[in-house]
């Protein structure tokens, strides 16, 4: 992951939380996460589908609304 120069102040925290999931938290504006994920393609297996989508709902589930 890369964070231009210009915005770094902005960032709050940064949040691994798998190979294939992380979050910024930053102070831009109206935004204060962004959401970086890889999601499987359509040739994996749907148990690492489904994996990916419940822990994609609990990253969800941890911030306000």
């Amino acid at each position: 992951m890369f964070i231009h120069q210009r915005i770094v102040s902005a960032v709050k925290r940064v949040e691994i939380v798998s190979d294939r999931m992380s979050h910024i938290t930053m102070r831009v504006g109206r935004c204060d996460l962004v959401l970086i994920v890889r999601a499987p393609t359509v040739n994996s297996n749907d148990d690492s589908k489904d994996n990916f989508y419940e822990e994609l709902e609990q990253v969800f589930d941890h911030f306000p609304t």
